[in-house]
C-alpha cells in the first residue's frame, strides 16, 4: 500500500522519536503480486531487513478459489528477487484446510516452501466467518474442507517435513531458522510491550491497552488537531495480564516458566490451574518439567480447549 519513500519517512521518524536498536527488526508486508524486484530493492534501501509475503499455497488452484490474484510461480519469483536482494529475514505464511484442499496438495505445497529455503514460514488453519464470501463461493461451487482429523494429519505432516530441513517450530503457527524467529511475535507472546500507530492499530505499554479509530478520515482529523488517536483505552488488572501471559506464552514450544509468573504476577500457574491441567496433562497434551509448563505438539491441535482453562 506504501511506496519505498514513505516506508523510508516513517522509519526514520520512528529512529528520531525513539531509541530504536541498531539492528532493530523492520518488517513489510507485502502481496507476490506488488513485489517487483525494483520495489523491493527501494524497500531495502528505505530500511525494511525483514520481508513477509502473503504466498498461502503454491497450488494455482487453490490460489483461485481463495481468490487471490497471483500465481504459484509469481509468488516463487517474488521470494526468490527479495532473497537475492539481501534481506535479513524472508518469511511467507501457507494456509492449510483450504475448499477441496487434499492432504497431498498440501504436501506438495510445504515440500515447494522447503525448495525455497525461507528463514521464516507461518502456517496457519483457515478460519470461515459467517458472512465470508468464500463461504459463499464454496455453497455454490460443491467445496468441502476435508475432515478434521484430515486437517490435524496436515498440521503434522508439515511440521515433521519442515523438522527435518532446518525450520524449527517455535510457536503453535510458526517456524524458523536458527536466528530468524519473528522479533515482533515474540514480544505478544512473551507478554511485552509495544506501542502501535495507524488506523486500527492496537498498542499496550505500562498495563494499559488502547484501540486507535479505524476510519482514515477521522484518525488524520483527530492527529491535525493533537488529540490523540485511541477510541478505546483499557487498564489491564494483574490478573487479566496473568491469564494473557499465559493464553500466549502458551502457544510457544518453550512454554511459560513458573518461576517467572510467580516473579511478576505472584502466583505459581501450575499452583493455580494444575487441578484443571491435570488431565490434559495425562492425555498427553500438556508437559510440565524444569519448572515449565508447555503443550506438546498433540496439544497444539486442541490448544484452544486447553487455553479455556485461563480465561
Amino acid at each position: 500500500m506504501l511506496e519505498a519513500d514513505e516506508v523510508g519517512r516513517l522509519i526514520k521518524a520512528c529512529r528520531q522519536t525513539f531509541d530504536v536498536a541498531p539492528d532493530a527488526e523492520i518488517t513489510l508486508e507485502t502481496n507476490p503480486e506488488t513485489a517487483t524486484p525494483d520495489r523491493l530493492a527501494a524497500f531495502r534501501d528505505a530500511g525494511v531487513n525483514r520481508i513477509s509475503f502473503g504466498v498461502q499455497s503454491f497450488d494455482d488452484e487453490e490460489l483461485a478459489r481463495l481468490g487471490r490474484i497471483h500465481s504459484s510461480d509469481r509468488a516463487k519469483e517474488a521470494i526468490r528477487a527479495a532473497q537475492a536482494i539481501g534481506f535479513s529475514s524472508v518469511s511467507f505464511d501457507l494456509m492449510l484446510w483450504l475448499p477441496a484442499q487434499s492432504r497431498a496438495t498440501w504436501r506438495q505445497t510445504v515440500e515447494q516452501a522447503i525448495q525455497l529455503a525461507p528463514d521464516h514460514l507461518s502456517l496457519y488453519l483457515l478460519e470461515l466467518y459467517p458472512n465470508a464470501p468464500l463461504k459463499e463461493d464454496m455453497a455454490r461451487a460443491g467445496w468441502s474442507l476435508a475432515p478434521d482429523d484430515d486437517a490435524a494429519e496436515m498440521y503434522l505432516d508439515a511440521l515433521a517435513l519442515l523438522d527435518g530441513n532446518g525450520l524449527e517450530q517455535y510457536e503453535i503457527s510458526n517456524v524458523a531458522r536458527s536466528g530468524h524467529r519473528c522479533r515482533h511475535n515474540v514480544k505478544y507472546w512473551q507478554a511485552g510491550e509495544w506501542f502501535g500507530f495507524g488506523c486500527g492499530a492496537h498498542g499496550t505499554v505500562g498495563g494499559e491497552r488502547w484501540r486507535n479509530v479505524s476510519s482514515t478520515q477521522d484518525y488524520v482529523a483527530r492527529m491535525a488537531a493533537g488529540q490523540s488517536p485511541a477510541v478505546e483505552r483499557e487498564a489491564l488488572t494483574p490478573q487479566a495480564q496473568f491469564e494473557e501471559a499465559l493464553f500466549m506464552g502458551l502457544r510457544m514450544n518453550e512454554g511459560v516458566d513458573r518461576t517467572w509468573c510467580q516473579t511478576k504476577f505472584g502466583t505459581d500457574p501450575w499452583e493455580r490451574y494444575g487441578r484443571e491441567l491435570g488431565p490434559f496433562v495425562e492425555a498427553g497434551h500438556v508437559w510440565h518439567r524444569d519448572n515449565r509448563l508447555g503443550l506438546t505438539r498433540e496439544g497444539m491441535l486442541v490448544a484452544n480447549s486447553i487455553l479455556s482453562v485461563f480465561v
